[in-house]
């Protein structure tokens, strides 16, 4: 057994090594999104300062109708959804303003339960006759992809029957709180865009401020600031999943480039995939904060997130494994600088979460190594001066970052939870991390050619929604 004084020395040697390794790689990363910040900052106020003074912000209430008014195609994969599918689609009938739009929901036979709240709906409900329920030949649960592409399937064969063409597809998920406005935004703008995505705005589920919270701050950022730069540098814009239209046409293209269907059922992300591929073949795709009215509430999804540990370490497991490994393996590098850089940043997500591991290894070893060295009444370890220069610079780099979070959350849900955002960020870290080996272990067994399964989490739909 090593005596203190050997031990002591292997700590500090460690804690050198891995800690100028997480210095180095937390300022390449604050770098990074300091450039994303001073970008969505300079385009906010030469916005402020140009546009905006000659031009009212558009809302809702100002936006011209649509110069040929389609259907719209509402398409929801259900897999194990039987607690939420008939009070999201109770919802989207009840609310949306809409005059011409159908629900296509797809099942399985295994999952009785949930096909059974679908053919309630459709016999209770006053405007039941706009969902189509779409079973299928295959056991659940198979992909998302899969789902999605038997309702593109009925949606053609309805499409032959009647005679009339789609306008648009828009995707949601089973536990979705729609927004009223959304297809008249979707059918003003599909006419000029092939993919028109609105913000998601997690909800905070009842006793779980701090967990499922967490959504809120990374999706205020991400959807209030990152999607907004990536339009701005004509990088291709990803589809969310949910609150997200594709043009007829343009789905269709990516059908006849694949064979006839245009969800890949071996994907995890098909909807971050999709958005890309649209991009790749010159669509333009367009992220829209529209406000209802002047000052009011943005037209958004809502829905809750992940409530416990578990259940968010597994959905951030599977974004992880589609996105930044799959995804690097079946959409590689491709486009101009900002498509690259939009790319690295997405499949950059496992490395910056391996990053900080080592960051709070070495917050591990400091402690250590300070308590033996007091047990040993010598003075604590001795770092080099480059590390401690580095690690100043990062804490100036943190303190920026999170002032950023907070003013980010405050502009969606307000002072009380800006001041939760901070703490909160620890809590990010850990699901992040946790998530990020996962994927790395997950992906490492996984055969080539093996079977991809819809690892969903349970979900809830709110009990009252304001």
């Amino acid at each position: 057994m090593p005596n203190p004084e050997m031990l002591s020395g292997l700590l500090d040697a460690a804690l050198g090594e891995i800690a100028l390794f997480a210095a180095i790689g937390l300022l390449i990363g604050a770098i990074d999104d300091c450039a994303m910040d001073a970008l969505w900052l300079l385009r906010a106020a030469r916005r402020r300062l140009t546009v905006y003074r000659r031009h009212r912000p558009a809302t809702v209430a100002t936006l011209p109708p649509p110069d040929a008014p389609g259907c719209i195609a509402i398409f929801i994969g259900a897999w194990d959804e039987g607690d939420v599918i008939g009070a999201m689609l109770c919802h989207a009938l009840d609310h949306l303003d809409h005059d011409d739009f159908r629900i296509f929901v797809g099942t399985y036979p295994n999952d009785p339960a949930t096909a059974h709240a679908v053919e309630t709906v459709q016999a209770n409900h006053g405007k039941g006759a706009l969902v189509r329920l779409v079973g299928g030949s295959l056991d659940g649960p198979t992909t998302k992809a899969e789902c999605l592409n038997r309702l593109w399937i009925a949606m053609r064969a309805e499409e032959a029957t009647t005679g009339t063409t789609y306008k648009a597809i828009v995707l949601h998920d089973a536990e979705d709180v729609v927004h009223p406005a959304e297809l008249r935004v979707f059918d003003r703008l599909i006419e000029r865009f092939d993919l028109v995505q609105l913000p998601v705005m997690p909800l905070i589920v009842p006793g779980s401020p701090w967990i499922s919270g967490h959504y809120l701050d990374e999706f205020s950022e991400a959807h209030g600031k990152q999607l907004i730069v990536r339009e701005a540098i004509g990088a291709a814009m990803p589809s969310a999943g949910v609150g997200c239209a594709i043009a007829r046409p343009a789905m269709q293209r990516i059908a006849d480039a694949r064979g006839g269907l245009p969800f890949d059922a071996d994907s995890l992300t098909e909807d971050y995939e999709l958005g890309l591929r649209i991009g790749e073949g010159g669509g333009r795709g367009v992220f829209v904060r529209l406000p209802t009215a002047d000052g009011r509430s943005l037209v958004a999804v809502r829905a809750y997130f992940p409530a416990t540990i578990d259940a968010a370490v597994r959905q951030k497991t599977r974004w992880l494994t589609g996105i930044a490994l799959a995804g690097w393996d079946r959409l590689g590098w491709r486009g101009g600088i900002a498509e690259r850089w939009m790319r690295l940043r997405d499949r950059g997500a496992i490395l910056s979460a391996l990053i900080v591991t080592a960051g709070y290894l070495a917050l591990l070893l400091w402690a250590a190594s300070t308590t033996l060295h007091a047990v040993r009444g010598s003075s604590g370890p001795v770092l080099d001066p480059l590390l401690i220069t580095l690690c100043q610079i990062n804490l100036g780099f943190l303190g920026w970052r999170l002032l950023m979070r907070c003013w980010m959350v405050w502009r969606v849900y307000g002072p009380h939870e800006a001041l939760r955002a901070g703490p909160r960020m620890l809590i990010s870290n850990i699901i992040g991390i946790m998530a990020a080996w996962r994927a790395l272990l997950r992906y490492a067994r996984t055969p080539p050619g093996a079977a991809a399964r819809w690892d969903k989490t349970h979900h809830r739909f709110p009990v009252t929604i304001e």
